[in-house]
């Protein structure tokens, strides 16, 4: 796998994560741990991929 292909693999992970962070932060009950988990995978992956882009450049 080269590094745009890996790039964009991490940006289809993080978008998929934002969207379930938005549909649990509005579902009554959801747990505030796992919200703030998925928050944090998230930001792991976002620093990855600026990581991975700055490289490309």
């Amino acid at each position: 796998m080269n590094l745009s292909s890996r790039v964009e693999e991490l940006k289809k992970k993080h978008l998929s994560l934002s969207q379930r962070v938005e549909v649990a932060q509005r579902a009554p009950g959801s747990s505030d741990i796992e919200i703030a988990d998925m928050k944090r995978k998230k930001l792991r992956l976002k620093e990855e991929i600026e990581r991975l882009t700055a490289t490309m450049h």
